[in-house]
């Protein structure tokens, strides 16, 4: 019996390959016609040309620099002629503008910073002008405020005796008082400032004036904190000495005038 000769192998692709490539020529054409039928939005389009050129320095018509030389670009930006450069391409007049402004923005806003401090202040000096009036203590307290603070002021000669830093007894019922009204008004930070005259010091316990308005200050200090509840965290105490008089250091009026404590009550909106 002859032998069965083996299948011979037709040469060429196996035919689900050809069937393969001709759906992807389909679908290649079917996009490309639905690319065609496609609307561009050409603002849409400049819009994001013009982001990449000023970010990536991309130029059109495929420029490769800007002016004779100034600006090389292969991959590496590379200024010869940063002045020039500068001013070729307006970014000094577009950053001074920035500049401008900024600092207009800044001072506008630091105006109404300032307007609303002043209102707060305002209105918190008229509220402790009232207690002060209703506790009959005009004679004994001095008001006044800035856009920072609210400042009440002692004389030194209510307080105190002559080169001493201990509290009179006939001063307690206003330090009281005033501890009421701290309570109830302060909304942050009080400072408490000891001042004097510019009489040095000699024969009592403090060498010179500069430990005499600090003692003194840190008196007022502890009396408070011993008989309110005042955040003693919250109240600064500071000797000033003879340097910031606010009389005539010549005349006994003036130097009695300048023996004294302030009391500084700072608005929720400055910056202590």
């Amino acid at each position: 019996m002859a032998k069965r000769k083996p299948d011979e192998v037709k040469p060429g692709a196996p035919a689900w390959q050809s069937t393969f490539a001709d759906l992807m020529n389909l679908l290649l054409c079917f996009f490309v016609l639905l690319f065609s039928m496609s609307t561009v939005d050409a603002q849409k389009f400049e819009m994001i040309a013009a982001s990449f050129n000023q970010t990536f320095s991309i130029f059109s018509a495929g420029a490769t620099a800007i002016g004779d030389g100034i600006l090389i670009s292969n991959g590496v930006s590379q200024l010869n002629e940063l002045d020039e450069y500068i001013n070729s391409t307006g970014k000094m007049d577009q950053g001074q503008t920035i500049d401008e402004n900024m600092a207009t923005g800044l001072e506008e806003a630091q105006e109404e910073l300032e307007k609303a401090q002043m209102e707060e202040s305002e209105e918190m000096a008229e509220k402790i002008e009232e207690a002060i009036e209703e506790r009959n203590l005009e004679n004994d307290i001095e008001i006044e405020f800035t856009s920072q603070y609210v400042q009440l002021t002692l004389k030194g000669s209510l307080l105190f005796d002559s080169g001493s830093t201990e509290l009179k007894e006939a001063a307690l019922p206003v330090l009281d008082q005033v501890g009421i009204i701290l309570e109830r008004y302060a909304p942050g930070t009080i400072e408490v400032e000891g001042h004097t005259d510019n009489v040095p010091m000699s024969g009592a316990k403090y060498s010179n004036n500069d430990e005499l308005s600090s003692g003194r200050a840190l008196s007022v200090f502890y009396y408070l904190i011993g008989t309110t509840n005042l955040d003693p965290a919250q109240i600064k105490h500071s000797g000033r000495g003879e340097y910031i008089p606010i009389a005539d250091n010549s005349t006994p009026e003036g130097r009695t005038m300048n023996r004294r404590v302030e009391i500084k009550i700072y608005n929720s909106l400055s910056s202590y």
